[in-house]
């Protein structure tokens, strides 16, 4: 009997010894694969590196922009291969230059909270559409030939010089801590995504509220991370808190709270009011992917999601990361 009792005792412990990853983790800890899971990245291609737009100031001189092609007026759309028509001045053959387009999203919804204060501070939202090189100069318009396009070009679309983006090196996989207290390094927010889109997985391109006035440069690693208290400020997904236990023999459920107002969650089927308060602003946070850097400006960052163990959100806070 004392032995069968034993080898119950023994049973969770030889359970974690199998889930743990092998190697020791920081102090304070006991690695398992739900609390340092191994971290795959996804190597970002050429399109990646020159198809994931920014955010920054707005271009200086508007005077330089795409104006039709060889087909013009019937064809405005302009891809691989194609003669365009350049206006402006200064242009030289052999020169090359990006394409890109000033955005502006016809929903008007807000993500997070200040979201469009926040992108406002940070600048003009540009998608990259394409590389381009000029061919001949005889002309009041230049004519420049697309090399390389990500989405099609239209008129209208201004040109600004190319700048090549090195490769960013990777790291071999290794483990990535689910629950890394903050770390003091440079800190910021994902502000807006490619195609304003809300929530991104791996290959994803975000837009952050930091950038090389912060020490950010190419190549460096950011980790997406979520606290639970930022979960009770969604008004949709904080209504989970608001969910029942739904089990009938505790006698003391208990009440989630949640900020510094110690707003209260109160769940549906209350049996007793004395049960303890669970502070969520208390509760670990927790690190939802690896985010890669693609460019900056001074204040600003284009990355690229290269690991996520679940959907990134805009809104969502990052933290350089210096593993």
């Amino acid at each position: 009997m004392k032995k069968a009792a034993l080898l119950l005792f023994l049973l969770p412990a030889v359970a974690l010894a199998q889930q743990s990853t092998g190697e020791p983790g920081p102090e304070g800890t006991v690695p398992t694969s739900v609390t340092f899971p191994i971290e795959r990245v996804q190597t970002p291609t050429n399109a990646d590196l020159y198809c994931a737009g920014f955010v920054g100031k707005r271009v200086e001189s508007k005077d330089k922009f795409v104006t039709g092609g060889l087909e013009s007026p019937f064809t405005t759309q302009y891809a691989n291969g194609e003669a365009i028509f350049l206006n402006g001045k200064g242009y030289q053959a052999g020169q090359e230059y990006t394409v890109i387009r000033e955005l502006a999203d016809p929903n008007r919804y807000e993500l997070f909270a200040g979201q469009w204060s926040a992108i406002k501070a940070a600048g003009q939202t540009y998608e990259e559409l394409a590389r381009i090189q000029v061919v001949d100069t005889r002309s009041k318009m230049a004519v420049a030939r697309v090399e390389f396009s990500c989405d099609v070009v239209l008129p209208g679309d201004f040109v600004i010089p190319f700048v090549e983006k090195p490769a960013s090196a990777f790291h071999a996989p290794m483990r990535f801590d689910r629950f890394v207290p903050a770390n003091g390094q440079p800190s910021g927010r994902i502000i807006m995504a490619k195609d304003f889109d809300s929530q991104l997985g791996t290959g994803g391109k975000v837009y952050l509220n930091i950038g090389s006035n912060q020490g950010l440069k190419i190549g460096d690693f950011v980790r997406a991370e979520r606290s639970f208290d930022a979960v009770s400020r969604d008004p949709n997904d904080s209504l989970s808190f608001n969910a029942s236990i739904v089990d009938p023999n505790q006698a003391h459920q208990p009440t989630m709270v949640a900020g510094s107002s110690g707003f209260k969650f109160m769940p549906g089927f209350m049996y007793s009011k004395s049960g303890p308060e669970v502070h969520i602003s208390q509760m670990p946070r927790k690190a939802i992917g690896e985010i890669v850097i693609l460019g900056t400006t001074p204040t600003t960052a284009t990355g690229m999601i290269v690991f996520a163990l679940e959907p990134v959100y805009v809104g969502d806070r990052v933290e350089l990361d210096q593993q």
